[in-house]
């Protein structure tokens, strides 16, 4: 009896403390609103804000709360582009080698200046990227879809952490109560740089598992440890999107390989081709080198073309020049100003060198 009538004013002591609901919902009402702070405008990043705040003030979420639920939202709005691109890539795969065949004899052409391999070419290309319904561009969907979104989300709240939002200052969960601050360990940043890394290892959340994108494997790579200096003192709120945004993609990836799930979503299967049937995985260095190779060798082309077509031009418009140095009309033939100009240093008459520009 003496216990229970100790723990009776403690009991109502913790009953007169604890807030009643109408004290939680002036407290929801005092709280200024983004719009009258400045934020929330009628823009991509304005209505992400909206967005967290509805979930907020009117759904009653913390802050924390309110930012994975949102981020949860914006990736379902997109996994139907995710799922595209996964049949795409797909696709694409399947067709590699005979594309690669197709590629090759293209670039052959191209390089060597002949036109019309080169359009018989490009055209053989075309007409089975359109029967079997590929397109390498498409394979660049879900960066163009996602970027937008990641931008929008990493901008509004980091306004909202740099303003600060009153709320956010404890809205926060666990060892980071303040949204607005950094992580005091470090720990949302290493978890999130580690969560990239693994998601763009396995390539079907970014699309590196496009054919096209191989060659920039090793870039994305390396990528996480280059940026984790820049952000690791990013306000927590921003790391809560991201390490949310992270966690569904490494779910996505497990989903989207699961045969069932493939079939459902009429993802084809993806074949495994023989190493010898694929393009050789040079690099990332040794594509971009072969690719201003490339660019050079079509300069050249693009510099002679062009020379030809003032040499014909120039040849069309009259009077016609002297392109030889003896007149048979003449027993003597005169030395010309255009065959004079035409003789090079070593003694060699060149009369058609002033007709070319």
């Amino acid at each position: 009896s003496t216990i229970s009538q100790a723990a009776v004013p403690v009991t109502q002591q913790l009953a007169d403390s604890a807030p009643t609901a109408v004290e939680v919902l002036q407290a929801v009402a005092a709280e200024p609103t983004l719009a009258e702070l400045g934020l929330a405008a009628h823009t991509p990043v304005g209505l992400i804000q909206n967005l967290l705040e509805f979930m907020h003030l009117d759904l009653g979420l913390p802050w924390w709360g309110a930012i994975v639920v949102g981020t949860v939202l914006a990736r379902l709005a997109v996994f139907p582009v995710i799922v595209k691109g996964q049949r795409e890539a797909a696709k694409l795969n399947n067709v590699l080698p005979e594309m690669t065949k197709l590629t090759n004899r293209m670039n052959e052409a191209k390089q060597s200046g002949n036109k019309f391999d080169f359009a018989k070419a490009y055209s053989d290309l075309s007409l089975f990227q359109k029967q079997h319904d590929v397109n390498p561009f498409r394979g660049f969907l879900i960066p163009l879809v996602q970027a937008p979104i990641f931008i929008s989300f990493f901008i509004a709240l980091r306004k909202m952490a740099y303003l600060p939002v009153p709320s956010m200052q404890t809205g926060g969960a666990l060892w980071f109560p303040d949204l607005t601050a950094a992580d005091p360990f470090y720990v949302l940043p290493l978890v999130v740089t580690g969560t990239m890394f693994f998601i763009l290892e396995l390539g079907a959340e970014s699309g590196i598992d496009n054919p096209n994108l191989r060659a920039m494997k090793t870039v994305f790579r390396i990528m996480p440890l280059v940026i984790l200096p820049l952000t690791i003192n990013f306000p927590t709120a921003v790391f809560t999107y991201w390490l949310t945004s992270n966690c569904f993609s490494l779910c996505q990836v497990a989903l989207l390989r699961h045969p069932l799930i493939r079939d459902k979503l009429k993802i084809p299967q993806r074949i495994q081709h023989p190493a010898a049937a694929l393009p050789p995985n040079d690099g990332f260095i040794t594509s971009m080198k072969k690719g201003w190779k490339n660019a050079q060798l079509a300069q050249q082309l693009e510099e002679r073309e062009r020379r030809i077509k003032n040499h014909l031009d120039l040849a069309a418009k009259g009077p016609l020049r002297q392109t030889f140095t003896h007149n048979p009309l003449q027993q003597t033939a005169p030395m010309t100003a255009a065959s004079a100009k035409g003789k090079t240093a070593g003694g060699k008459v060149r009369p058609w060198k002033d007709t070319v520009v």
